[in-house]
């Protein structure tokens, strides 16, 4: 399209502003101002006043040194099973290619001396003057050397601390005096939108300097960590260096990005700067991470779950599992129970309830709000220290025959009841075992062998009970049913209306 005189002059003079569809507009450069100096323009009406782009070079001369590149070695044995230089060999052998010069095509050598090979290279930033250094986890694991290189050129030897990897954080030290830390800054008041730094070592290159907003926060990528998302160009070797706010302070840990090619595509994650300071804490004190732990295995709930049970909104962890002698079973916690509250602080979504037990102190004894058939109930446990957890395993034979009722029917389902043995061997004081599903049932997803525990929040104990409790309910409406699968249990709303 032909760009009109009119505007070639607007554009010439630099006072171009955006059209009346966009009411915050900025006139982002004019001529003779820098980029960081805010224009005089007109008063804009809107939320946001004007105002010009961010300079990040006094940013980047205040926190750069207290940026370090990591690097570290491992020991090989040349020639040895599944090496590079074996590899390469055999490739050759197999295709009968000629061997390169300075490649062997003889086997390995007997007792070949180890040798030391670069491993990896990532980022890190000071914590204390005393030559603390904060990183990734994955930065230094299974390092056999891990090398400090400050911005002033000075290489140190760095001592594992402490590695923690369901954070992915790590603490090294450095026999180094003087050294300048960064500043710590506060989560609760990063905005999304705002303007945020990195500052590490992309595919080597030391002290580079990248910028962007940030994203979104509280994303969900892992079990512990709510993660901050940004634009920022991060790659291979950044890892580990920090994310900077425009005063000047560290909000997170560059960890992760989102790519199909392995370069930066335009989304990057980086661990929340509290989380990791806890975590750094106890490595610093300990050389390790406890994390406390309540015994259930949990799933999200959903729209459809939450109307079904009477939730006012889709909230909670959903308990599909509670382990014998855990706290959780003493204090009463059952499987189909959705916890609210932990500790009095709201469960919103089911990767909650793994932060807010991870992170307390094993030996606190908490209260716990959980939702069981249409009620609250308050309950009360002691935390333990997180160790492997034991999963009971369901017992006994499927039995063949079933007897079902009409209602059943209906709703696609074929049932019988459990009997003593089966009983016994599920810890179960009832219940009904799916001997087939089909229509309404099937396209809810319930399958031969679940059992069904309870329906429209009502204890099922035998077909009696199935059948008294499905009596009340509108037969045009969807119905919730809680079922054990196999260790688990989970609810399923049958939609009898369904096509």
């Amino acid at each position: 399209m032909p760009i009109s005189q009119s505007l070639v002059r607007r554009l010439k003079s630099g006072t171009l502003l955006l059209g009346a569809a966009f009411t915050t507009a900025t006139v982002l450069w004019q001529p003779g101002l820098s980029l960081a100096q805010p224009t005089s323009a007109p008063a804009v009406t809107g939320s946001a006043a004007p105002r010009g782009l961010p300079d990040f070079a006094d940013l980047a001369e205040q926190v750069g040194p207290s940026v370090v590149n990591i690097r570290t070695t491992e020991k090989v044995v040349p020639g040895q099973a599944g090496s590079q230089e074996e590899q390469m060999l055999e490739f050759f052998r197999r295709f009968g290619l000629p061997v390169p010069p300075g490649a062997s095509p003889r086997g390995p050598r007997q007792n070949p001396a180890p040798e030391e090979r670069p491993r990896g290279v990532g980022s890190g930033f000071v914590l204390s003057s005393d030559g603390t250094i904060m990183t990734n986890a994955h930065v230094v694991e299974g390092a056999e050397e891990v090398i400090v290189t400050l911005t002033d050129k000075r290489e140190f030897k760095a001592k594992v601390i402490g590695a923690d990897k369901r954070s992915d954080v790590a603490v090294v030290k450095i026999e180094a005096r003087g050294l300048q830390p960064v500043r710590i800054g506060d989560i609760g008041r990063l905005r999304v939108g705002e303007w945020v730094m990195a500052i590490g070592s992309p595919f080597g290159l030391e002290s580079t300097v990248t910028a962007g907003i940030v994203s979104a926060k509280q994303r969900e990528t892992g079990d512990y960590l709510p993660f901050i998302q940004t634009d920022v160009a991060i790659n291979p070797g950044n890892s580990g260096g920090p994310l900077i706010n425009l005063r000047g302070e560290v909000v997170g840990i560059n960890s992760q990005i989102y790519s199909r090619s392995g370069g930066f595509q335009g989304i990057s994650f980086a661990i929340p700067i509290d989380e990791a300071v806890r975590v750094s804490d106890q490595l610093r004190a300990s050389g390790k991470v406890t994390r406390g732990r309540i015994g259930v295995s949990i799933a999200g709930v959903d729209p459809d779950i939450a109307e079904s049970l009477g939730l006012k909104k889709a909230e909670g962890a959903l308990v599909r599992g509670v382990e014998e002698g855990s706290p959780a079973a003493k204090a009463g916690v059952e499987a189909g129970d959705i916890i609210v509250k932990f500790d009095g602080k709201a469960v919103e979504k089911s990767a909650d309830l793994p932060r807010l037990v991870g992170n307390t102190k094993p030996g606190a004894k908490v209260g716990l709000t959980v939702w069981r058939r249409g009620a609250y109930k308050e309950l009360r446990l002691t935390v333990v220290a997180l160790e492997e957890e034991k999963v009971a395993k369901a017992a006994g034979a499927e039995k063949p025959s079933a007897k079902s009722s009409g209602a059943a029917q209906a709703l696609g389902l074929a049932l019988r009841e459990l009997d003593a043995e089966e009983r016994a061997a599920l810890k179960l004081r009832g219940g009904l075992v799916v001997v087939d599903a089909a229509g309404a049932a099937a396209r809810a997803g319930l399958s031969d062998g679940d059992v069904i525990l309870a329906v429209a929040n009502r204890e099922i104990l035998g077909l009696k009970d199935f059948e008294a409790a499905l009596a009340g309910l509108d037969k045009g409406r969807a119905v919730n049913l809680l079922v054990r699968r196999g260790d688990w249990v989970q609810y399923f709303v049958i939609r009898p209306n369904s096509r």
